[in-house]
């Protein structure tokens, strides 16, 4: 057994198995495809699932990759072990109904003995108890000494997950040596201690369960295997941990001389080290595959896992960014595997230095009130534990972006615990909403079983034809399969063959009708399902339509027409996009109607008007040079020598379509598209937006749609002609600064007006104050008055006594505002102006707060406001008696 490097390792795993007949195909993305039940592919069999289910065919019988997945159920103890991390790469090895058991066992003995030849006496197997076919396959066909064999449990050794294939697995240890145990003589693989270390699964995938404890066996059992690349690197190159491998060691060291702390030196500083290097791995990755940090979804688990090693950096001492540093060494260590990654290399490298820099404006902030926070709970001996209060929790988060996460993590770094129940209360709509938008993308989700039993799938030919005939190959009312729809009601047609567009690549479905003889079906969207079956979704208007019917299919042509303007110009739209802002441009998204396009696109800041001035001239420039539009079908090698465009993240299959617009955009698209560019018509941009860190929004019309905002723009600047009483258009811009001008002026005596008010309200109001211990306590409600003139009055009073509290409150608009302000010595003796505003506001069903000598509040109930005030003196007291008592 000989030192291997990770890349050496995951190279030489493949072409083994491309040698037994096995396709490698590339690692699939981290988002899932047609996979709602997963945020991240988890696993290496995570992107095989419809293959294995019969939903999709796989392109060979059998197949091998080596896939990245994402886990991120233990975040909490990445870096508090060397065991844990949430990016890991899996080995594995794939058969669709063809080898079985026999096949299987030989080749990862063959791999593990002779490839790598790892000491046969190191290798350890476990079966499932009952598999007596794989024992005897493991000691008399392979030659396992039986002392080296274990039967384990359902829980070991069986692999099932509710209904469908299902099966037993067979598991190899390797024997780390007697250091690693627990030197109990019963010790063996199935063990909790640290000496056998399971290295690869088998998985016999062999019976069909109903989940109810009920199997059949397969017709055509399947193989999958799962091997991680780094748990296998810790064996072949002799290491105690996944930290310590060679591609992940390179990473760590990066951090290290950026913060000046050498690993193994110090725990705490290990943790954060592990921390960071485990984090930057994944986010890299993520990026690279079109994620970016959000607030919900796969993009919050980006963005919480740049935030936590963000935070750790900070532990290090290192103020800057510099996560975007050490993804460069995440790209180059993994760049041989991945060359993606270098290809977007820009890219990555902008969305984290975004990230880090949108945290860093807040991170001291955040962390200066959580730590204040802390000590108050932490001083306090509180009967059921010390907890931080969900709505501060829900604070941080809203305010300085802390994911819930990060600060339950830095609580119970000092024994506080977070009221989680409070904090979903606050966050309840949002969670709401995000599920309700969820929903609404998945709302067919249950196609995938409805339709799997329908034979074949819809032919389409909806890219030169507008009407079609077909014939009726299935019916669903009501979420199930239906033999006829009848008039009035509403359900799904699927063809056998369709000219309808469906819903894809930012494309809406086509609408229009469906009919026969005496029959008409009004379409209003279709969509495709995993299984290629386009769903022509609406309603009977006439007759009825049976499973079997010859119909006749007509879109919706001057919808469609609108469409295919649009989705052209979003093509044109990213090659000028690409010209002016860089080739770091690349489309994160895009939706295209018959009413707009809209492109989501990376870039760091918002578009100047010069720069969007220039993205419309250039986009105008190819619609008047009439490019033609050429589709053609071919090979991903081919696109990628032509140059050809592909949407960022995605995975596509061999043969690929390129949309090539006079060579001045090349594409790979599905898409349906103008066959000249002339067509388009016009193209202006209506709107530039930020969507996400490093991400930004381009909306647009093409056509009549231009046209349409030009009159609309024409008429706005009627009415202001109007308004402004000026003859012309080109007299605005002069008659509006005039009035601004005005206005300034106009604000500058108000605010005067308004300094000798306070002034006047201060003398009056000084006579009023009362003794309360050591400090002069002035208070009134002060109706009509704006809430910045209160707090001029209150830090008035503050300026000009050091002994003073002053809180006063007003009303205005059906709104209650209350601002308190504390001398430098009613503070020394306990006052808190901040502490006083939030227990006044309790009262009054309002929320507030600030520093020791200055705060402000809000309120609801004004009705509460006389009520509240009765109690200042007694909370006045309260506090100076406090702080006595403290001294």
């Amino acid at each position: 057994m000989k030192w291997t490097g990770v890349n050496d390792l995951r190279e030489a795993f493949l072409k083994f198995y491309e040698s037994k007949g096995h396709l490698i195909l590339p690692s699939f993305g981290l988002i899932p495809k047609d996979d709602n039940s997963l945020l991240l592919i988890n696993s290496g069999m995570a992107p095989m699932k419809n293959y294995f289910l019969g939903i999709k065919t796989p392109p060979r019988k059998r197949v091998t990759t080596c896939q990245k997945c994402i886990r991120t159920p233990d975040i909490e103890r990445v870096g508090k072990t060397a065991r844990h991390g949430t990016y890991f790469e899996m080995l594995g090895n794939f058969s669709f109904g063809d080898y079985f058991k026999h096949e299987a066992t030989a080749w990862a003995w063959e791999f593990l003995t002779q490839v790598l030849e790892i000491p046969k006496d190191r290798l350890y197997i476990s079966i499932f108890e009952s598999d007596d076919e794989a024992y005897d396959i493991w000691t008399k066909e392979i030659g396992i000494d039986p002392s080296h064999m274990v039967r384990l449990g359902r829980d070991d050794n069986f692999w099932e997950i509710g209904s469908g294939p299902c099966g037993p697995c067979s598991e190899i240890y390797f024997d780390r040596g007697e250091e690693y145990g627990c030197g109990k003589p019963d010790c063996a693989p199935g063990c909790d201690c640290d000496r056998y270390m399971e290295i690869w699964n088998l998985v016999f995938s062999q019976f069909d369960s109903d989940g109810n404890g009920n199997y059949t066996p397969l017709e055509h059992p399947n193989i999958d295997t799962g091997m991680g690349l780094e748990r296998l690197a810790c064996v072949m190159q002799g290491v105690d941990n996944l930290f310590e491998v060679d591609t992940v060691q390179n990473i760590m060291k990066h951090i290290s001389r950026i913060a000046g702390v050498e690993y193994k030196t110090n725990e705490k500083s290990d943790v954060s080290l592990r921390v960071i290097t485990d984090h930057i791995r994944s986010t890299t990755f993520m990026i690279g595959d079109g994620i970016v940090p959000q607030n919900e979804g796969r993009g919050y688990v980006l963005r919480r896992l740049l935030r936590r090693a963000a935070r750790h950096g900070r532990l290090l001492g290192i103020k800057e960014p510099f996560l975007y540093q050490v993804a460069e060494t995440v790209i180059q260590e993994n760049q041989p595997a991945y060359p993606e990654l270098l290809e977007n290399k820009d890219y990555i490298i902008s969305i984290i230095k975004a990230e880090e820099e949108r945290f860093a404006k807040t991170i001291d902030q955040g962390m200066s009130m959580l730590n204040d926070l802390i000590d108050r709970i932490a001083s306090q001996e509180i009967a059921g534990g010390k907890v931080l209060a969900g709505a501060e929790a829900f604070k941080l988060y809203d305010t300085f972006g802390f994911p819930l996460d990060l600060t339950m993590e830095i609580a119970g770094e000092r024994g506080v615990s977070v009221d989680e129940d409070q904090f979903a209360k606050f966050m309840n709509d949002q969670r709401e909403r995000a599920r309700a938008a969820r929903a609404a993308m998945g709302d067919l989700g249950w196609e995938g079983d409805v339709l799997q039993g329908i034979p074949g799938n819809t032919e389409f030919v909806g890219y030169t034809d507008k009407t079609c005939t077909a014939k009726v190959a299935a019916i669903i009312k009501d979420g199930a399969l239906a033999d006829e729809i009848d008039e009035g009601e509403s359900g799904i047609i699927v063809l056998d063959r369709t000219c309808f567009y469906g819903e894809g690549g930012g494309q809406v479905g086509d609408s229009g009708i469906l009919f026969g003889a005496n029959s008409t079906f009004q379409v209003l969207d279709t969509k495709k399902s995993v299984n290629s079956h386009f769903m022509h979704i609406g309603e009977m208007k006439a007759g009825m339509i049976r499973v079997g019917d010859e119909l006749t299919a007509e879109i919706d042509s001057l919808r469609r027409d609108s469409i295919m303007r649009n989705h052209s110009a979003c093509h044109l739209l990213q090659a000028a996009l690409r010209e002016v802002l860089g080739t770091h441009v690349h489309q994160s998204g895009s939706y295209v109607d018959e009413n707009l396009c809209r492109f989501d696109f990376s870039h760091f800041s918002a578009m100047t008007s010069d720069e969007i001035a220039r993205v419309e001239n250039i986009v105008n420039d190819m619609i008047l040079a009439a490019l033609p539009v050429t589709v053609e079908t071919m090979s991903q090698d081919e696109a990628k020598a032509k140059g050809a465009m592909a949407l960022f993240g995605e995975k596509y299959g061999d043969a690929v379509r390129v949309v090539d617009m006079g060579g001045r955009s090349i594409e790979l698209c599905g898409g349906t598209h103008v066959d000249n560019t002339s067509r388009v018509g016009l193209f202006k941009i209506v709107k530039e937006s930020s969507i996400a860190a490093g991400v930004r929004r381009i909306e647009a019309v093409t056509g009549c749609g231009v046209l349409a905002l030009i009159d609309a723009d024409r008429r706005l600047m009627d009415e202001a002609c109007e308004a402004l009483k000026v003859g012309s258009h080109a007299e605005l811009p002069g008659k509006a600064a005039a009035v601004a001008a005005e206005l300034k002026a106009k604000d500058k005596e108000i605010e005067e007006i308004n300094g000798k008010l306070a002034s006047m309200q201060t003398q009056a109001l000084a006579n009023t104050a009362v003794e309360v211990g050591s400090v002069k306590l002035v208070y009134a409600s002060l109706n009509g008055i704006k809430p910045d003139i209160l707090r001029k009055i209150t830090d008035r009073f503050r300026d000009t006594d050091p002994s003073i509290v002053a809180v006063f409150s007003t009303t205005l608009d059906g709104k209650a505002s209350i601002a308190a302000s504390c001398g430098k010595s009613a503070v020394e003796d306990g006052v808190h102006a901040g502490q006083l505003v939030k227990e006044i506001c309790s009262l009054v069903g309002g929320s507030g707060g600030g520093r020791p000598d200055s705060a402000m509040g809000g309120a609801s109930d004004i009705f509460k406001i006389d009520e509240a005030f009765v109690q200042i003196p007694s909370l006045v007291e309260k506090m100076l008696g406090s702080h006595k008592r403290r001294s």
